[in-house]
């Protein structure tokens, strides 16, 4: 009687672990921490930042190539995009490239949504909302300074 193939499980291309790994921990420090080429690449003004972006940008294409769900995909891009954001100030930014890893955030998401899609699903539309939530309230914040400044103008005019 012969055997029926195992029924393969999708996994995570190894290139893009790989390029993961290489932008966010492929460098060892002395205390055994790792940097990645991320952190190097995007202390070049102006153009450090965008190259980076472009490589997490691969990766997140290649997530939904392997088969991330949209809620995941969303969430990979909301990692990019804070990294992204937060890493273009100057020098608090390049810090935090070090140590916020998007990239590798995104592959175990990638891993979490192979191995378990239903209860990675789950979570990525919770942290959506989350995030959507402190966005709002950051913009009715913003609005009411805009509010208060514009206010406080008025009264030094008038």
């Amino acid at each position: 009687m012969k055997k029926a193939p195992p029924v393969s499980t999708p996994a995570v291309p190894p290139s893009l672990e790989k390029l993961s790994r290489l932008m966010d921990s492929s460098i060892r420090l002395p205390g055994g921490y790792r940097i990645g080429w991320d952190g190097i690449i995007g202390l070049v003004p102006g153009i450090g930042d965008a190259v980076g972006l472009g490589i997490s940008l691969y990766i997140l294409f290649g997530a939904q190539r392997a088969g991330a769900s949209s809620a995941t995909l969303a969430r990979m891009a909301a990692n990019v995009g804070i990294e992204t954001l937060l890493g273009s100030v100057p020098v608090l930014g390049d810090l935090f490239d070090f140590v916020f890893k998007a990239n590798n955030r995104n592959m175990r998401l990638l891993q979490n949504q192979i191995a378990m899609p239903e209860k990675t699903d789950k979570r990525s539309k919770r942290s959506l909302y989350l995030v959507a939530l402190v966005l709002l309230v950051v913009v009715i914040l913003l609005i009411a300074l805009f509010v208060r400044v514009i206010s406080a103008l008025f009264g030094l005019i008038f």
